[in-house]
Formats: C-alpha cells, sequence, structure tokens
C-alpha cells in the first residue's frame, strides 16, 4: 500500500470534514498536507493520529511495504491458549495452499504476468505478517518470562 491510498483509506473512515476537525485544521489543510500541496506534507505524528482515529493500521502498512517489510500487529497479551495457537497455524496452512493454487493457475501459460506477480506478492504479505503472529503467539504462550520480567528483578 502506497502512503497517499493509505492516507485516502484512513479518512474515508470518518470522511475528510470529520478527519479535519478531529486534528483540528480545515479540509483544505488537511488536503494540503495529504497531496503535499505547496510545499506540504503530512508529519508522521499527523499520520499516526489520522490512522488510530480510523482504527487501521494502513500507515503502518505502507510504511513497512516501503521499507521491503510488513508491519506485523501483535496479538494483545491476555488469556491465550493453545486453541488460538491451532487457529493461526490453520490460517497458515489456508494461506499456503491460496499461494499454491495461484501460483499453479499462474504458470499455465508458462508466465506470470503483472497481475499475476502483484497477487502472488499480496498472498505472501500475508504468509509473512501470519507466521510472525503465529511466532508471537507461540513465544506469549508456551515462553516463561525471565525472572527480571516476573518479579522486577528482585530475586
Amino acid at each position: 500500500m502506497e502512503l497517499l491510498t493509505a492516507y485516502q483509506d484512513m479518512i474515508r473512515v470518518h470522511g475528510w470534514n470529520g478527519t479535519a476537525a478531529t486534528l483540528g485544521m480545515t479540509k483544505s489543510a488537511l488536503e494540503a498536507r495529504v497531496y503535499e500541496v505547496k510545499g506540504s506534507g503530512m508529519r508522521v505524528d499527523t499520520a499516526l493520529l489520522i490512522q488510530s482515529y480510523a482504527g487501521t493500521t494502513h500507515f503502518a502498512d505502507a510504511i513497512a511495504a516501503a521499507s521491503g517489510g510488513v508491519f506485523i500487529e501483535l496479538p494483545e497479551v491476555g488469556a491465550l491458549d493453545g486453541g488460538d495457537l491451532h487457529a493461526k497455524f490453520h490460517e497458515l496452512y489456508e494461506q499456503l495452499g491460496n499461494l499454491s493454487r495461484t501460483y499453479s493457475e499462474a504458470i499455465k501459460d508458462d508466465e506470470i504476468d503483472q497481475r499475476e506477480r502483484a497477487q502472488l506478492q499480496r498472498i505472501e504479505q500475508h504468509i509473512h505478517k501470519t507466521m510472525r503472529e503465529l511466532m508471537a503467539l507461540m513465544f506469549q504462550i508456551y515462553c516463561r518470562r525471565p525472572a527480571a520480567a516476573v518479579d522486577g528483578g528482585q530475586s
């Protein structure tokens, strides 16, 4: 996801006027930042506020993609169990199956075109994200915390 698309998608949640009002600016001031009019630009803290207000991770996703990676939203610490981990493994298996089906379809003509490549890369991004979430769940559920983390280091 590109930054401009991320901004537009986040703003769409509450609209231009609603988002601008929340930020304490006019719609035209917000548009100037989003579209970088006359040397204006979006500040990171403003983009993070819009992201929070929209309840999305679009800005983080766009920054990660522009950096050649993926944003991984870690599961919240709480009442996690092996069932959560099992569900995440199942999600990963489904995504691998989707990758395999998409790949098989793409190479039927012995070539992967740009559209097919983009589709395969989207699936790849989902698999990377699911894998990171799976590992985080695994460690949260089954790793013992170091003594310093458990008792504040007062042994």
